[in-house]
């Protein structure tokens, strides 16, 4: 089998909810662009991943898929993932994570296609279902926090995570509201998305780690590893971090070295493909850390983080980002969350996905090639 084409259709993507997660995101203007891509071969399967999200449209980076990276692709076997992958990464400064993983990802898509199996049993299957959580937007007042909690919690998800204005006196209130309203058996997670300096950090830690808060995640700039590492040592609740800055394997290594986090993170977009969030996950798993996946950012692209999660052992949840009008787009059937609040595996080839092409095509703004 030969890959005989790459193409990326790029469509839109309008009516979209003008939130934020933090001051690393913009509120947006309520449309963004979406690109299908789709890596054909002479045996008549294609794979398929999505480039883009409701924040960061693929416009921005569809053309270094065509320039940089489909040249390396061409007649070449998609079976050598290894190999593709590795060529891919020497082209990163002409390109970006999210345009390598989206090639990974569909690859893939495609191996499991030809083969017949989902994805998560040619990674290896370690389970069936994951316990799902919601994971807020900032919203306007602890009480909204506070409301959301409970009702995900009576809806039997195994956590809720906020997502805070990032002010130290605002953020301490909608902590102590979330964790009054839930009760205490409930697990709560704060993300403050890189949004504080070591005293602030320290002060928030404290008060989170008093209200018994399941993790910490990312609460300084995304490469401070010299405050991460006092932050660790001031602290007794877990610290998480590494789910950016946007890089391949070897962006973990310091962090493991210097003891700076308690878990590993990351997802199929931001950090170069499945490739790349296994085998981080596996390097996790030798220091019995848990790997705990990052949102995917869109639909299909989510669907490849959950088969990841269902193939390996030290990934406790499953990030289910809010609202759902944000994040699902472009598939005709999306991820659901059991009654029971967990996400089971997809049992079809390849990802899965029942990819909506009618609405792409109406959709469609261009199709790069």
């Amino acid at each position: 089998m030969k890959i005989t084409d790459v193409t990326l259709t790029l469509f839109a993507w309008k009516g979209l909810p003008l939130i934020t997660y933090g001051a690393h995101t913009a509120a947006g203007n309520g449309e963004s662009q979406m690109g299908l891509l789709a890596i054909e071969t002479d045996a008549g399967v294609t794979g398929h991943a999505f480039l883009g999200s409701s924040r960061n449209g693929a416009d921005s980076e569809a053309g270094t898929v065509m320039t940089a990276l489909k040249p390396m692709l061409i007649g070449e076997d998609p079976f050598n993932r290894e190999k593709l992958n590795a060529r891919l990464w020497t082209r990163i400064r002409q390109t970006t994570t999210r345009a390598i993983g989206a090639i990974d990802i569909a690859l893939w898509d495609l191996a499991g296609k030809a083969l017949g199996v989902p994805v998560y049993k040619l990674l290896g299957k370690y389970r069936d279902a994951i316990p799902a959580y919601a994971s807020s937007a900032v919203m306007t007042s602890p009480e909204a926090y506070a409301e959301e909690a409970v009702r995900y919690r009576d809806a039997g998800w195994a956590a809720y995570k906020i997502h805070p204005p990032q002010k130290l006196q605002e953020d301490i209130a909608i902590c102590r509201a979330v964790r009054k309203a839930v009760g205490d058996d409930y697990r709560v997670m704060l993300d403050s998305t890189w949004g504080y300096d070591f005293p602030t950090a320290l002060r928030v830690g404290k008060v989170i780690e008093d209200l018994g808060y399941y993790w910490y995640e990312d609460p300084l700039h995304d490469q401070d590893i010299y405050n991460y590492v006092k932050l660790r040592q001031a602290l007794r609740i877990p610290l998480l971090a590494t789910e950016y800055p946007m890089t391949g394997l070897e962006g973990y290594a310091e962090w493991i070295m210097n003891r700076a986090t308690d878990y590993l993170r990351g997802d199929v977009t931001v950090k170069g493909g499945i490739t790349t969030v296994v085998k981080t996950a596996h390097l996790a798993q030798a220091f019995r850390m848990n790997y705990e996946i990052h949102h995917a950012g869109n639909s299909l692209n989510n669907l490849a983080n959950l088969h990841v999660a269902m193939s390996i052992p030290n990934t406790e949840f499953f990030e289910v980002l809010l609202p759902a009008e944000a994040q699902k787009y472009g598939l005709l059937e999306e991820i659901e969350i059991g009654a029971d609040g967990m996400v089971r595996a997809p049992d079809k080839p390849g990802l899965g996905a029942e990819i909506d092409f009618a609405l792409i095509e109406r959709n469609r703004i261009a199709v790069l090639r």
